[in-house]
């Protein structure tokens, strides 16, 4: 898999150089391209540069971060962006995710958090290359066989083995696959879609965690929200009660 190309847009020297040496960006198959101070230097970089992930964050001078992305979508909308902002505040949320932003981050940056962010954002570049790719070409693809039959056999227990026979491959050959054509290893891409399924279903849903759990491939409620936990940041239960508090104070 090809490095991805990133733009940080800061207007805090400190915040752009923390990301450059706190984190392992070459451990997540990324390269810092460049950096941008304003909004104006941002919009002019995305042009230029073409990256392939933006983060971004909201108050920055000349145009802010919101702003900025709302004009880049018409020109890049291949551009992933995140947002990593100070601002814990619901209509920002609201608008970021209007814009179909990959994250919102708060700062201070947990950086363990964000290289979690990175590895689904690279979850989510793969499977818009493949939605995008001929259906021949998709079904030529082994990788694509065998994410098709993960999102199709999310409920069942899954693992290197079942899928080694399910497609008569070396378990280890498979979890190469992973690495190399994604840029996450199996369980993390297995959890990623579980989590995503997890929070379609909890938000569109009556239904009992432990029912969501099952469907997702949790045979224990208990793990599942272990899991949940660990990657959200919540349990289930308060991930669907802060949804429904702010889908009321939005209404009100």
């Amino acid at each position: 898999m090809k490095k991805l190309r990133v733009l940080l847009v800061d207007d805090e020297i400190m915040i752009r150089e923390g990301f450059k040496r706190l984190f392992d960006w070459e451990a997540h198959d990324c390269a810092v391209v460049s950096e941008a101070a304003d909004g104006m230097e941002a919009l002019a970089q995305i042009d230029t540069l073409r990256p392939d992930i933006v983060i971004m964050d909201i108050n920055i001078p000349i145009m802010n971060g919101l702003k900025v992305i709302q004009l880049s979508r018409i020109k890049h909308p291949g551009t992933a962006f995140v947002i990593v902002s100070g601002y814990d505040d619901f209509s920002y949320c609201r608008e970021a995710l209007r814009l179909q932003i990959t994250d919102y981050i708060l700062k201070p940056v947990n950086y363990e958090e964000f290289g979690a962010c990175i590895d689904n954002l690279k979850i989510s570049l793969f499977e818009r290359r493949v939605a995008a790719a001929a259906p021949e070409k998709q079904e030529e693809r082994t990788i694509s066989g065998i994410t098709k039959f993960l999102q199709a056999h999310l409920a069942e227990e899954i693992s290197l083995s079942v899928l080694a026979e399910q497609f008569h491959l070396n378990p280890q050959y498979i979890s190469q696959l992973f690495k190399s054509e994604i840029g996450v290893n199996f369980l993390a891409y297995l959890t990623n879609i579980r989590m995503e399924k997890a929070k379609k279903l909890l938000l569109s849903t009556s239904l009992s965690i432990t029912e969501i759990a099952q469907q997702c491939g949790y045979g224990d409620y208990r793990v599942f929200t272990k899991v949940f936990k660990k990657t959200e940041g919540s349990t289930p239960s308060q991930y669907r009660r802060d949804f429904l508090e702010d889908t009321g104070a939005a209404a009100r």
